[in-house]
């Protein structure tokens, strides 16, 4: 049945919604396509619950290609499994926990890698009953310290995961290609431009990891390519080698010197410049500085470790690549209480010489690989207003080892060794895992092997953000004048407009509904009387359905105008000819006997 916009539960907004911050959020609120309930929680209306169906129809047609059963999982869940894999206390706060009525602990599922794991160990034993691929469409929940976005980054969203199980490691390897395929289809499909990347498992665990990112500017992941060699990673993924050691001879003797007021490494170059030039008369420059960032890390259990980080003085520490590099702990800021209880620390004057496990402060010290070993720097004397000059790693100081936490910059090199990076940013969608064992040996998820003898399964693990690919799709293809489906997602085929108040207008779009409608199209029908054509057509544009047909002043000359939503282009059919002019226009199949 058409959706006629005079009864359909809709109500479109001229205003941008206060809370909304991306575009394509602000235009799915204003567009009555999602409403929001609570901080990062989102009720779906009826034109956006259509999306979000189109949406899982196209995973499950790929995921059933591929082999993949479906099933279902409770959100609601059990403690015991999460602390059999320590996940109840490495999720930290992100996970919903809760108690029933009798005080036993349950949580609100994040991700379902235990169910899956004990449903398959319930089930199976011999090593004949795999391969195994198993999938649900579900909501997830997730308490986000910061939700934003919309449907990007928020408490409650509807995810596919699917997990692979093999007996070994060649069976893992073919079921993560098979996804990795099913995946482009299904990107492809969704109609955004996306790119796959490296990257890091975080909590998830394994081995081979790669997220399909959307591209887009208002994205929060940010990502590096290497037009070179193709190489491709979330930044947090990015390895950046170990630097050649360098010839540290000739260098002089370290040597401290006063260089008071100069607690930031601007003021430290320019005091350096002006009072302790260089002996080869080159100016000191930012990178030529050893910066020592303190960052207090949380453990998953509460307890609480300082970490110092050494990076060139022209750098900064990345609060993504720093997380994924510490995780399951979560950095905080190293505050005035923290340097209290370490009074061996001069803030602002922090050097290598108190750090490290042997040193005064007990506080464990890592270095950014491009801090080579025989390297020469300028860096804090741990003492407030002075520095050492001439401090060579290796020779004068030594580190605890390296992290890859400082940022990545436009034109770095490329990890391979085969050009230079590019930034840019782009949005989650996709994410595969070669688990491997890690879930299956806690678990004690084992099968018989043809010769008998018990061996534990490998595992893959392969989510959709089903509901943030909705947010997605919009963001990648709106314009000016609101949204712009992708013919495949859109909420209807066709969105019939008709505007004036002639009886005739009305009687014909009602029959070009009903002979549309003959032939399976979906049709959204704005039927509305007393309703100004200036409005039905702002409506029809930030409604984003990709056929627009419009039955109004032409009706007088037997025409009427069907409008492409995505190029703009508009032409006049005779009103007989209509109804196999769009059948054309939307590619149906029956268009092949109005040609």
């Amino acid at each position: 049945m058409a959706l006629r916009l005079s009864t359909l539960f809709l109500r479109t907004l001229r205003e941008d919604p206060a809370d909304a911050e991306m575009p394509g959020h602000k235009l799915l609120v204003r567009a009555g396509y999602i409403r929001r309930a609570a901080p990062g929680v989102y009720s779906w209306l009826p034109l956006g619950l259509r999306v979000l169906r189109k949406v899982e129809r196209v995973v499950r047609e790929e995921m059933d290609a591929i082999g993949g059963q479906e099933l279902s999982f409770p959100a609601l869940l059990p403690r015991e499994p999460y602390e059999a894999t320590g996940r109840w206390t490495e999720y930290g706060p992100n996970l919903f926990r809760l108690q029933d009525r009798k005080g036993v602990d349950m949580l609100l599922g994040p991700t379902h890698e235990e169910m899956f794991t004990l449903a398959v160990k319930d089930m199976f034993s011999s090593y004949k009953e795999l391969p195994l691929t198993l999938y649900q469409i579900q909501t997830k929940y997730r308490d986000e310290a910061r939700p934003r976005a919309g449907l990007l980054r928020g408490r409650e969203f509807i995810m596919k995961d699917s997990y692979s199980f093999d007996v070994d490691d060649a069976g893992l390897d073919a079921a993560y290609q098979r996804h990795r395929e099913a995946y482009v289809r299904i990107f492809d499909r969704l109609g955004f431009d996306y790119v796959i990347v490296h990257a890091d498992s975080g909590a998830m665990g394994g081995s081979a990891s790669e997220e399909f990112l959307a591209v887009s500017p208002h994205g929060e992941d940010t990502f590096v390519r290497c037009e070179a060699s193709g190489y491709a990673a979330n930044v947090e993924a990015v390895v950046m080698p170990q630097a050649t050691p360098v010839d540290a001879s000739q260098v002089p003797a370290a040597h401290g010197e006063d260089t008071p007021d100069t607690p930031t490494i601007d003021t430290l170059v320019a005091a350096a410049n002006a009072d302790h030039p260089r002996a080869d008369g080159r100016p000191w420059t930012a990178a030529d500085t050893l910066k020592n960032v303190l960052v207090m890390l949380v453990h998953p259990d509460g307890s609480r470790e300082p970490l110092a980080i050494g990076v060139p003085g022209d750098r900064e520490v990345d609060r993504k690549r720093l997380e994924a590099a510490v995780s399951p702990a979560v950095p905080e800021a190293f505050d005035e209480k923290e340097f209290a209880a370490h009074p061996v620390l001069a803030k602002g004057y922090i050097g290598p010489g108190v750090l490290g496990a042997q040193k005064a402060s007990g506080i464990r010290y890592l270095l950014d690989p491009s801090v080579a070993e025989g390297s020469a720097w300028v860096t804090g004397a741990d003492e407030h207003g002075r520095h050492v000059f001439d401090l060579v790693h290796g020779r004068d100081f030594t580190a605890d080892g390296t992290i890859q936490a400082a940022g990545i910059r436009e034109g770095d090199p490329s990890p391979d060794g085969q050009g230079r990076l590019t930034l840019d940013r782009g949005i989650e969608m996709g994410h595969i895992f070669q688990l491997g064992r890690k879930y299956a040996e806690a678990l004690e998820l084992k099968v018989l092997d043809e010769h008998g003898k018990l061996v534990t399964v490998t595992m893959g693990s392969y989510g959709v953000g089903v509901s943030r690919a909705v947010a997605a799709v919009a963001e990648g293809t709106l314009d000016d004048s609101g949204l712009c489906w992708p013919r495949e997602l859109a909420p209807a085929d066709v969105h019939i407009v008709a505007t004036g108040k002639d009886r005739a207008v009305f009687e014909t779009a009602e029959r070009l509904v009903v002979d549309l409608e003959a032939h399976g199209v979906e049709v959204i029908y704005d039927d509305r009387p007393k309703v100004s054509p200036g409005v039905k057509f702002k409506d029809a544009e930030l409604l984003g359905v990709p056929t627009i047909v419009v039955v109004g002043r032409g009706l007088a000359e037997g025409v009427l105008e069907i409008k492409d939503r995505q190029t703009a282009e508009r032409r006049q059919v005779a009103v007989g000819d209509a109804v196999g002019e769009v059948l054309v226009e939307i590619g149906h199949p029956a268009a092949v006997s109005f040609r």
